[in-house]
């Protein structure tokens, strides 16, 4: 572990490899797991408040749930994250053919509202745990993404490159810079 500002990042964002493979895995991240996407406390009015742009991209199933649930729900840790459809797939979740997409992303890539998607799905594989002093940044190793960490490491794209926009989006881009330098520093040791 080391330290960048009030982050505690985990060395396995560097030493790791990762690369998404939809191919693969068809989306399986935004479907299994017994709970929704996590969500930061800002990002749940921001869900409120897009929610007539996105609700066009959306399925009808996912559309019953938020209507009936809400645009995000507190899970049973007590944190926020987005409502699931059946216990199983996000919500928000669409699907292109048997590829499980975002449909907030495809709303956005279609220039629909200005917002990617949750940090959190952003980010992904990589965590993120606030702390009242800290914040903890970690690698979270999943079996749906074994195919993503064969495509990350033939690629040899390590895993805090693979996030480089959603760490910048959530630190900044001279905390991202920070680490580029630590991971240099690391991996010549």
């Amino acid at each position: 572990m080391f330290q960048i500002g009030k982050a505690i990042v985990s060395e396995e964002i560097i030493e790791n490899d990762f690369v998404c493979n939809l191919s693969a895995c068809k989306g399986a991240c935004c479907v299994d797991g017994d709970a929704g996407a996590p969500l930061e406390e800002g990002e749940t009015e921001i869900l409120v408040d897009i929610y007539h742009k996105v609700k066009p991209f959306l399925r009808q199933e996912g559309i019953a749930v938020i209507e009936d649930k809400g645009a995000f729900v507190k899970g049973e840790d007590g944190e926020w994250e987005t409502p699931l459809v059946n216990g199983s797939e996000c919500a928000y979740v669409v699907f292109d053919g048997a590829v499980a997409k975002c449909g907030i992303e495809e709303a956005y890539n279609q220039g629909a509202i200005s917002w990617k998607k949750p940090v959190s799905c952003h980010l992904y594989p990589v965590r993120i745990k606030e702390y009242t002093e800290l914040t903890a940044v970690n690698y979270h190793k999943w079996q749906i993404c074994d195919p993503a960490c064969g495509l990350g490491a033939a690629l040899q794209v390590p895993v805090y490159r693979f996030v480089k926009e959603a760490l910048i989006r959530k630190f900044g881009a001279e905390w991202y810079q920070e680490l580029e330098t630590a991971a240099g520093e690391h991996l010549t040791q």
